[in-house]
């Protein structure tokens, strides 16, 4: 799908690999919320495909990490490498919402984010998880992940949970959260066709 104002794709394809990681990735922020995720964690694959869904992104990626040592690395640089993608696809940002928000319940849960894609990282994660895994899965990843997403978009992030007794709902209600801020902060604005600053840079 093209643009309105510009007629070009808002698509972008990463590569990183290093010592520890292996990853190709592949994404269109005009897609139609379609998720190929093959990173070697389950539980993040499931969170990667809602905020495909949820922010209907089309999301393909395949991660090879070291996982014998554990899931850190992996997570940590699939997530640096989405949000890098989502720098490159949406590039200069002319026309963008710039902002976004949202407040999603999962049951017991409630999870609140917004965002700005203002070009600066900052991340305010306030979330407390009941339990230290969710399956195999350590908790305390969730917030690394989200962490290396704000830096590689560069966009400040700010997640905060009130409640929840569920550790799989709340990680699940904070990326639909996510998927819904997003998808309303790169959504192009039919009356700005100019970059959403005062400074005329973003």
């Amino acid at each position: 799908m093209n643009t309105p104002s510009t007629g070009k794709p808002r698509q972008s394809m990463l590569q990183r690999k290093t010592r520890e990681t292996d990853i190709t990735l592949s994404l269109n922020l005009d897609g139609t919320g379609q998720a190929q995720a093959d990173t070697g964690v389950g539980f993040f694959d499931h969170m990667l495909d809602h905020l495909a869904r949820h922010g209907l992104f089309d999301v393909n990626v395949r991660a090879r990490g070291d996982l014998h040592v554990d899931s850190h690395h992996t997570v940590e640089d699939v997530a640096l490498t989405l949000g890098a993608s989502i720098r490159q696809a949406i590039g200069e940002k002319r026309g963008i919402s710039r902002y976004g928000w949202a407040a999603v319940p999962m049951e017991d849960a409630l999870a609140n984010v917004a965002l700005d894609l203002s070009g600066r990282p900052a991340f305010v994660f306030n979330v407390r998880f009941p339990t230290p895994k969710i399956g195999e899965f350590d908790v305390e990843l969730v917030g690394e992940a989200l962490r290396s997403l704000a830096n590689g978009a560069g966009m400040n992030l700010h997640i905060n949970v009130p409640y929840g007794t569920n550790s799989h709902h709340i990680a699940e209600a904070i990326f639909k959260a996510l998927a819904r801020a997003l998808r309303q902060a790169v959504t192009l604005d039919p009356r700005c066709g100019d970059i959403p600053s005062t400074k005329g840079v973003l």
